[in-house]
This record gives structure tokens, sequence and C-alpha cells, in this order.
């Protein structure tokens, strides 16, 4: 039973989590957490492809492809053909995309540090340090 238990804490908790996480993107930013996510990996990684956005986010092309139409719509991100992959579409932050991530950084920053409080600081390093090992456990787990 507590096994079942830690899975819908889990569920439970990674959506309250996100529901707050988008008011607060939205309230400073007009984004939301997902696309927040997505505008980071494209800063870190100018001109990656879809295809690399998707592995980044741990989503499904279709998804991405979906989010990617919409930050090109809102002038967050351009497209352009990927100078060494054929059929690949590179990706790049633009100005309002810089902006929107600069806006939106406090609010993350703030949101990070309530969690922090609510948990402490020693859990909240616990709790990050056991999901990146889930997350790396079930990536080799596809993977292999």
């Amino acid at each position: 039973m507590t096994d079942q238990r830690l899975y819908f804490m889990l569920q439970r908790a990674a959506h309250q989590v996100r529901v707050a996480a988008d008011r607060r993107c939205l309230g400073a930013a007009g984004i939301t957490s997902a696309q927040l996510g997505a505008l980071f990996a494209v800063r870190e990684q100018p001109g990656i492809t879809q295809q690399e956005l998707a592995h980044t986010l741990g989503q499904r092309e279709s998804a991405i492809t979906s989010m990617v139409t919409r930050l090109v719509d809102a002038g967050l991100i351009t497209k352009r053909a990927h100078p060494r992959q054929y059929r690949a579409i590179a990706l790049d932050l633009t100005s309002s995309g810089k902006q929107a991530l600069d806006r939106v950084r406090p609010a993350i920053d703030q949101f990070n540090d309530e969690m922090r409080a609510a948990i402490g600081t020693e859990a909240f390093a616990a709790t990050t340090e056991a999901l990146a090992r889930l997350d790396r456990w079930f990536t080799g787990k596809i993977a292999g």
C-alpha cells in the first residue's frame, strides 16, 4: 500500500506544482511552465532541433510540434533550416523570448524559495536529487 501511496502523492504533488507554476509564469510573462522549460532549453542550446527538444523535455515530438508553433506565433522563438540535418528545423530564442525569461525569473525564484521553506532546505535538496535519480533510472530503462 505504501508504494501505491508514493505514486499517488507524486502525481498529486506534480499536478499541484504545475498548476501553481503555470499561474506564476502566466502572470509574469504570459507563458506556461512547459513553455518556460522549452525556452530555457532553446536558450541553453541555440539551434536545438524539435526532436532534441522533445528528448530534453521528455515529451512526444507531436506535443513539441504544437508547443513550438505556439512559441513561434507568440514571437518567442524562431525556426530555421538546420545547417547539417536535411529535414530538421533549428530553433532559436528571439529577443522577446529572452525578455520573457527575464520577466519570469523572479517569479520562479520566489516559487522555489517558497517550496524550499515549505519542506526545508535539506528535504528540498534531497527531493530534487531523488527525482533526478528516478528520471535517470526511467530514462535508462526506456533507452535500454
